[in-house]
């Protein structure tokens, strides 16, 4: 009996029963009662010796896996404090953006983001536009187009542009006359020459049916069409209405 009660205080783990092995009594009751009396002793010496061990540490799990689970506890709580400040930071970026839309539209960070969201608009073709008569239909001018594509006539009358857009130039000629560019688009554009008086200015936008010049009728004015820099001649005249031929 010794032997195993110094066996088990060695491995130092609690124990719940020890085998004890004695010669056979004489009084069989009596040494039942003795078995279990001496068993009771070995299990409360070993126990008691253990006592604060087994209270600081679940000996039931492996030290390893408490090591595995605490080191997961300690990773899901990290986990979750990241997921945390990220949902945050982003609540509070778009209640900045949402701000700066309200307070401030012309913003650089709202010009960015509209620049990423709006794709650039494609300019139209100048076959696309809608030509309108260089004179007025009340205009006795005879009209001519010539075969490179330059519009003439000699008379006293309203001079009407062929197309929408917006002024961009007004020259005076050597001869006191006066020349206007009109921009349809960044590479469609009008010349118009010859003038005696423009009646709009740089930045002006100009209508197909209000004047955009008057001539006295003592000098020709002539009418180009060019796009990328290059003369029209792809249309021809039904009277002052310039057609195209496609």
């Amino acid at each position: 009996m010794d032997q195993q009660l110094e066996y088990a205080q060695m491995l130092e783990v609690p124990v719940s029963t020890v085998s004890v092995v004695k010669k056979k009594p004489f009084f069989k009751k009596k040494a039942q009662r003795e078995d279990e009396d001496i068993k009771e002793q070995v299990v409360e010496s070993v126990n008691g010796r253990m006592g604060d061990y087994v209270g600081a540490e679940d000996i039931s799990v492996p030290p390893a896996k408490q090591k595995g689970t605490a080191l997961a506890a300690t990773f899901a709580d990290k986990t979750g404090r990241i997921l945390i400040i990220e949902v945050a930071a982003a609540c509070l970026l778009a209640i900045g953006i949402f701000l700066t839309n309200v307070f401030m539209p012309g913003s650089a960070i709202n010009t960015f983001i509209r620049s990423l969201s709006s794709a650039p608009a494609q300019e139209a073709a100048y076959t696309d536009f809608e030509l309108f008569p260089v004179v007025s239909g009340l205009s006795d001018a005879d009209v001519a187009v010539s075969d490179s594509g330059v519009i003439s006539f000699t008379d006293e009358c309203a001079v009407y542009p062929v197309a929408e857009g917006e002024v961009a130039s007004v020259t005076q000629l050597s001869d006191g006359k006066y020349s206007v560019e009109v921009a349809h688009t960044s590479v469609f554009r009008t010349v118009i020459s010859g003038l005696t008086d423009v009646y709009y200015s740089v930045g002006d936008s100009v209508k197909g049916n209000i004047p955009v010049g008057y001539s006295d009728g003592t000098s020709q004015v002539s009418v180009s069409m060019y796009n990328e820099g290059a003369l029209i001649n792809g249309y021809s005249m039904s009277g002052a209405l310039p057609v195209w031929n496609f």
